[in-house]
């Protein structure tokens, strides 16, 4: 098993670097853990970091299983998958705003519960178009027909632990003091951005080819 890995080390390197770049650009997910961390503070940042994360492994597994590719092949799947993300992207651009337009300050704003942050998490990654595109690319970029199952395996662990790392860190930097500091003194303005953002990617995801 170590020897396969050794030996497909360089596709593996090429693999977690392209994903690497993929997740770290600015995208939904991203914003959504920025924004909560700063909100609700690390621990509710992390919980949604987790159901991002979680969200990306079901991708992954399904890629190396080739269901993701299945989907990816069928138009119509596709579709009811870019419909069901771009919708679930104006719900979120509705809360922002709604939020934006609220005068209270953010102390006496419920948390959303654990499960409920897990699954917004969650819910915004499995109906991305996106993520089941970047997954089927990072398989396919691995793969050879001699590629034994570890590797599959080590591409799919090796990934999630990149997810979990960098959205983790995102959920770590933002929910710092001086980030929520500043969260703070710019609340309303920061939720109409969020909001402005969630709205333009839902309309990207719907519109595009």
């Amino acid at each position: 098993m170590v020897d396969d890995l050794i030996r497909h080390w360089p596709a593996l390197a090429l693999v977690y670097s392209a994903f690497l770049i993929a997740i770290a650009s600015p995208g939904p997910s991203n914003m959504a853990v920025m924004a909560t961390a700063m909100e609700h503070g690390r621990a509710a940042g992390m919980t949604l970091a987790l159901g991002v994360s979680t969200g990306s492994l079901t991708w992954g597994i399904l890629a190396a299983l080739g269901v993701s590719t299945l989907v990816a092949a069928q138009p119509g799947a596709l579709y009811a998958i870019k419909i069901a993300g771009g919708l679930y992207l104006f719900y979120l651009a509705w809360r922002s705003a709604r939020s934006a337009m609220r005068t209270e300050t953010p102390a006496i704003r419920a948390m959303p519960s654990g499960r409920r942050l897990w699954l917004r998490g969650y819910l915004m990654h499995l109906t991305n178009p996106k993520a089941i595109l970047s997954w089927t690319a990072m398989i396919a970029l691995g793969l050879r027909p001699d590629t034994p199952g570890t590797v599959v395996a080590a591409i799919v662990v090796g990934c999630l632990l990149i997810s979990v790392l960098l959205n983790q860190g995102y959920a770590l930097l933002f929910s710092t003091a001086r980030m929520v500091a500043g969260y703070r003194r710019v609340r309303r303005r920061a939720e109409a951005a969020l909001s402005a953002f969630f709205a333009f990617a839902g309309f990207k995801l719907l519109t595009m080819p």
